[in-house]
């Protein structure tokens, strides 16, 4: 249920920047407010309230608010005109199908000058003999009843028959009283028996089979989990069968008649958020394999179709996986350490689903210690390491006598380089049995 705050009403006062000192029209219909407060401590400046369409069951503090002009309180569970004395300024008044039994409380407004136009019709006193008749004599400022002018013979009218009008208005409200009192208490009776037969109901109830997305924060391990991923058929069987008995529960609940009082308003509005409330909960099918070919683990959740994109996060870490699905958490302990930057998900192209794969890691992470995974030695894999072996690259060691640490300041002086030109250049003595040799004597010798 709704309540009026300081940050509902800033959203709502947008077109005057958030401020809402300052505020002179402000509306906050079809909000399920329950209650009308603080409005008079925070707006004091209002001239235009909406306020229709919720589920207000009493006018209070208003009576602050001298510069209101008009009051609009339709489709509300107001049983009674009040409080309305110190709004000044009103020169409109709207309850317009409300539940006002009390014709008489009309007399209030008598202080309220300025009031030209006042709507009560759909309230049970717009049923009484001689209603219009009193409020135009009561009301003597008004210029409009129920969107009808009133016109000045028709206030002499009632003027004169107004001792006689009163009466009969006292009888009906009397009778009204009554039958009121009546149905509140039938109304306390059945809502008492539909709080026995939910408490019994839910003592009778196991758990369900679906993983829902607003899982609580602890992490359901896989042996947890094993159940529902070898018998997905059981757990979907049981699925079905509780959508079905809600919605025999909920078309009993609209096929029941019921009166339409201010309870009957409140157990609606309960009845349609429960309703809201399922439907916002993600119910999420999974299934969690372990790819041995791959060596990787395959998470497939079955998010919705069309879903956007979007509104899904996933975060891979070592030990588990969580995914974030339009704000609420699927959280998975994962049977083996994975890999989250060799990880990737991916949607399906026909059915939508959320695929992740999480690539296993050569060991495994239990607690604090670290151990590594058991490997089954039979004879083919004996065979197939010992054909490994022999394939690998055969090393040379080095003699550990001959590995010494050089030393880096006599890298330079081990070549000792002389002047160029006191280098002797080998000698170069050309062959005679070379073919292209001849000896020119005028050519002086090499020296």
């Amino acid at each position: 249920m709704g309540r009026i705050t300081e940050d509902l009403i800033r959203r709502n006062a947008e077109h005057n920047d958030c401020v809402i000192f300052s505020l002179e029209e402000l509306s906050l219909h079809q909000q399920e407010i329950e209650r009308l407060e603080h409005i008079d401590k925070w707006c004091r400046d209002l001239k235009i309230l909406y306020l229709q369409n919720n589920l207000i069951g009493k006018i209070e503090n208003v009576s602050k608010l001298k510069k209101l002009e008009y009051l609009n309180l339709a489709l509300n569970n107001i049983e009674k005109i009040e409080n309305l004395e110190g709004c000044e300024g009103l020169t409109k008044l709207d309850l317009t199908v409300n539940f006002i039994g009390e014709l008489s409380s009309v007399k209030t407004l008598q202080g309220n000058i300025h009031l030209k136009e006042l709507f009560l019709m759909g309230n049970p006193c717009a049923d009484f003999d001689g209603y219009r008749q009193f409020v135009v004599a009561t009301l003597q400022q008004l210029k409009w009843l129920d969107g009808k002018e009133i016109e000045r013979s028709e206030r002499i009218q009632a003027l004169q028959n107004l001792p006689v009008v009163e009466q009969r208005i006292r009888e009906q409200e009397k009778a009204y009283c009554l039958k009121r009192a009546k149905d509140k208490e039938e109304a306390q009776r059945e809502l008492k028996e539909e709080e026995s037969k939910g408490e019994m109901g839910r003592s009778h109830t196991g758990s369900g089979g679906h993983w829902h997305a607003d899982l609580s924060a602890t992490l359901p391990s896989f042996e947890e989990s094993k159940d529902y991923i070898q018998a997905p058929e059981i757990q979907e069987g049981q699925c079905k069968g509780k959508e079905l008995d809600d919605r025999e529960d909920d078309l009993e609940f609209w096929n029941k008649p019921s009166l339409y009082t201010p309870e009957s308003r409140l157990e609606t509005l309960r009845h349609m958020e429960k309703q809201r409330r399922d439907q916002e909960r993600l119910r999420l099918d999974f299934t969690l394999k372990d790819d041995e070919k791959r060596n990787q683990i395959v998470l497939d959740l079955a998010v919705y179709r069309y879903m956007d994109t979007s509104l899904i996060d996933v975060d891979v870490q070592p030990t588990y996986v969580r995914v974030m699905v339009k704000g609420k958490p699927f959280q998975l302990v994962l049977p083996a350490e994975v890999k989250p930057d060799s990880s990737f998900a991916k949607r399906s192209q026909t059915t939508g689903h959320l695929v992740v794969c999480m690539p296993k890691v050569g060991e495994v992470i239990i607690g604090c210690q670290r151990t590594s995974k058991p490997v089954k030695s039979t004879p083919d894999s004996s065979k197939e390491q010992t054909s490994k072996r022999s394939q690998q690259m055969e090393r040379l060691e080095v003699d550990p006598s001959k590995r010494s640490i050089p030393d880096v300041a006599n890298i330079v002086q081990e070549k000792k380089h002389m002047p160029r030109r006191v280098r002797t250049e080998p000698k170069i003595i050309p062959s005679e049995e070379d073919p292209d040799f001849e000896d020119n004597p005028e050519v002086p010798p090499l020296i």
